[in-house]
C-alpha cells in the first residue's frame, strides 16, 4: 500500500497517481523484464480531458510504453455533454462491440484512422452483452484510436476489461488481509441451497414411512415454525 499526499483536484489525477504507477513499472522493468506489458490499460482518460492529457497520457510519455484510457464516465469535456442525445446514442449501442465517436466542437484530430481525418476524442463502447453502460475510450500514448478500441474489447469477459477489473479485485483484497478486515461473504449456490419441493399431494415422506431429512427438521423446529430453507421457498 502506498500513503497518498497529493489532495485529489479534478483534472490532476495524474499528480495524484502517476508517481506510484511509475514505481511499479520501473520495479518490473529491473526485477521482472519478461513481464514487462506490451500496452498498458488505465482507469482513466487520455486525450479526453480538459488540457487533452489525461492520467493515460502522463503515464504513457513517462513509461513510454503503448497506453489506452478506460474511463466509466463520460469527462465532459469540449461541448461534450451527458445530455439526452448522448444518452440516445448509448440506447443504440446494441451488441458487445457496438461503439459511437465523440466528436469534440474543436475539430482537432485525435486519432480516428477510418481513412478521413475525423474529429474524435474517443469513443463510447459497449464492451459486454448484459451491460447497458457504456466504457469510454481514449488514447493515452503510442496507439490509435481503433486500436485501442479493439483491444479493450477483446479483454473485457465483463464490462471493464479484465486487467482493469482483476487489479482492482486484487488490491481490494491485498488492503482488506492489510487492515486485518471480514473478508466478503461467501456468495450461495442457489441450487445447492434451495430444497426439492414436494409434488402436490405428497406428504414429504417415503413409501416406508420415514420422513425425508426435510420434513424432519421442520418437526424439531421450535414452535412449529418452518425452517429458514422453506421460508424463502415459499415466498418465491
Amino acid at each position: 500500500m502506498v500513503s497518498l499526499t497529493a489532495p485529489y483536484v479534478s483534472g490532476f489525477l495524474a499528480f495524484r497517481e502517476v508517481p506510484f504507477l511509475l514505481e511499479l513499472v520501473q520495479q518490473l522493468r529491473e526485477k521482472e523484464p519478461g513481464l514487462m506489458p506490451q500496452v498498458l490499460l488505465v482507469d482513466g482518460n487520455g486525450v479526453l480531458h480538459h488540457r487533452g492529457f489525461g492520467v493515460a497520457c502522463h503515464l504513457g510519455v513517462l513509461t513510454d510504453l503503448p497506453c489506452v484510457g478506460v474511463a466509466k464516465k463520460l469527462l465532459q469535456v469540449d461541448g461534450l455533454e451527458n445530455n439526452a442525445l448522448h444518452k440516445e446514442k448509448i440506447r443504440l449501442l446494441q451488441t458487445q462491440g457496438d461503439s459511437f465517436p465523440l466528436l469534440g466542437d474543436s475539430g482537432t484530430v485525435l486519432g480516428m484512422p477510418t481513412g478521413q481525418p475525423s474529429p474524435s476524442l474517443s469513443q463510447a463502447l459497449r464492451s459486454h452483452d448484459r451491460s447497458t453502460r457504456p466504457l469510454y475510450i481514449s488514447v493515452g500514448h503510442r496507439m490509435s484510436l481503433e486500436a485501442a478500441v479493439r483491444l479493450t474489447r477483446c479483454c473485457c469477459r465483463f464490462r471493464i476489461p479484465e486487467p482493469v477489473r482483476q487489479a482492482d479485485i486484487c488490491s481490494r483484497e491485498h488492503i482488506r488481509k492489510s487492515l486485518g478486515l471480514p473478508g466478503p461473504p461467501t456468495p450461495r449456490s442457489p441450487k445447492a441451497q434451495r430444497p426439492v419441493a414436494c409434488p402436490k399431494g405428497d406428504s414429504g415422506e417415503s413409501s416406508g414411512g420415514a420422513p425425508s431429512p426435510q420434513r424432519q427438521a421442520d418437526r424439531t423446529t421450535p414452535g412449529g415454525r418452518r425452517s429458514t430453507a422453506q421460508h424463502q421457498v415459499g415466498q418465491r
